[in-house]
């Protein structure tokens, strides 16, 4: 096998190694971050709607923000795109697939109808050929408004996380400069996992003749969802579907708001390989497992079933028409 520089085995090592340095990043970060938070006397509550949630899209975010570093930024919005295709049409269907998952009539009046009332707040932005610092600002704003209507709505409802369910110990006696060392840490290596991720991916797209935009809609995307994956399957075997749901559609929503808003921020995003079709499938993915919920409260295997096929049909299509992306 040939194993040199320049070969395709010696850039799915990078995107490999690159994976397992985002996840791994990603914990050191949450951990500690989480830990730090508590110690300085912020609730698990609060905690869990904001700490935790950041840092685990934090894999998505230093990608689509490396990306926007290197010049390009067509693999952050594909990146974004292809995430929350994934997230419904792969990850949710496949635990859907598992066990019929319950859906609770609050999460489709609030975050499935918010997350796809943003989703089209984006297609209107990318009409333009970009999305600008200006409209990089509103989805940060947004992102901060949907965090305040969270925490606002879990103490209406008298929601308690327990400091059990964010992995964090009750003792404040550990030495706080260990946190900061494992926040330290898991940004570093952070940082590095998406260097050495993105160098793999742009290496695969260059020797497969595919644009940023289409490996940021397929392989990054993919890539940084393993972590959801990981989640939302296991949860769906422990009979915990409310959580692979709202894993989903918290992560989408955290995506177009955080991700594209703060690489928006920085560096203007060019929208320009990302075709109409792509917002489609993103918004008609989302949209469709409304009236899947409906029927019966449940998305049940069948369901599942669809939607796995729908994302197969997607990455066959970007497949077969890599030249429409050149």
């Amino acid at each position: 096998m040939d194993f040199s520089t320049d070969s395709i085995p010696f850039a799915i090592a990078l995107l490999i190694l690159g994976t397992v340095m985002l996840y791994y990043g990603a914990e050191g970060l949450v951990k500690g971050s989480v830990k730090l938070a508590f110690r300085i006397g912020i609730t698990p509550l609060i905690i869990g709607l904001t700490v935790v949630a950041f840092g685990t899209s934090s894999p998505e975010l230093v990608v689509s923000l490396s990306a926007g570093y290197q010049g390009s930024s067509e693999i952050a919005i594909g990146n974004v795109i292809g995430s929350n295709i994934c997230n419904i049409a792969l990850i949710l269907g496949l635990a859907a697939l598992i066990r019929p998952i319950q859906v609770k009539m609050q999460l489709i009046k609030a975050d499935i109808t918010i997350m796809i009332a943003f989703s089209i707040l984006v297609f209107f932005f990318i009409i333009d050929g970009e999305i600008s610092q200006f409209e990089g600002v509103i989805l940060v704003i947004s992102l901060f408004a949907y965090i305040y209507y969270n925490v606002w709505l879990s103490k209406k409802n008298n929601q308690k996380i327990e400091l059990e369910d964010l992995d964090i110990p009750k003792s404040k006696t550990d030495k706080p400069i260990l946190d900061i060392l494992l926040i330290v840490a898991g940004l570093v290596i952070l940082m590095l996992g998406a260097h050495t991720f993105l160098e793999g991916a742009i290496r695969i797209a260059k020797y497969i003749g595919a644009s940023n935009a289409i490996i940021g809609l397929t392989v990054v995307a993919f890539g940084t969802s393993l972590p959801e994956l990981a989640t939302s399957v296991v949860a769906s075997i422990k009979n915990e579907g409310d959580i692979s749901i709202g894993n989903a559609v918290g992560s989408n929503i955290f995506n177009l708001l955080m991700i594209l808003g703060a690489t928006g921020l920085f560096y203007s995003i060019n929208t320009g390989g990302i075709s109409y079709l792509d917002y489609g499938v993103m918004i008609g993915t989302s949209a469709i497992i409304i009236p899947m919920a409906l029927f019966g409260m449940k998305i049940g295997r069948i369901n599942g079933a669809i939607l796995i096929l729908i994302y197969i049909a997607y990455m066959s299509y970007l497949f077969s028409s890599l030249q429409t992306y050149d």
